[in-house]
């Protein structure tokens, strides 16, 4: 079976956020899956998806904070500033991590370890609704 769902997340300022429950609570025949794999794509080239710490929140804030200074927003050798300081270096972070992440699926649900969550990266300063495309196969 595979089912397929996109899910707009609502503007977020910069920083990392906990998603898990947002993309869990949209996926409604999730249950019905014994086994499978979740594909969860984000379409956007300025934010990213990773999987990390879920419990303690400075875990983000650091994240954030090195993320800022191994891509620093001044740096006079980025060309494509067009759309702002944040625009070429959210490209970059995005390279880094990635636009998508694979989650397995045992008995209807998401096997995460205990302290992992999955997060959206937003990268620019005002990024804008941003769109998740979760697939599920099993």
């Amino acid at each position: 079976m595979i089912i397929q769902k996109e899910i707009i997340l609502k503007p977020k300022q910069r920083g990392f956020y906990l998603i898990t429950d947002e993309i869990v609570s949209q996926l409604n025949d999730l249950d019905k899956f014994c086994s499978g794999l979740a594909h969860i794509f984000i379409k956007h080239t300025s934010a990213s998806l990773t999987i990390n710490e879920n419990v303690d929140p400075t875990v983000r804030t650091d994240m954030e904070s090195f993320f800022n200074k191994i891509v620093p927003e001044n740096a006079t050798y980025f060309e494509h500033t067009l759309e702002g300081t944040d625009d070429m270096t959210s490209h970059l972070k995005n390279s880094i991590l990635g636009s998508s992440i694979t989650v397995p699926i045992t008995n209807g649900k998401l096997n995460l370890g205990t302290w992992q969550g999955i997060y959206l990266c937003e990268h620019r300063n005002y990024g804008g609704a941003r769109k998740i495309v979760v697939t599920v196969i099993g």
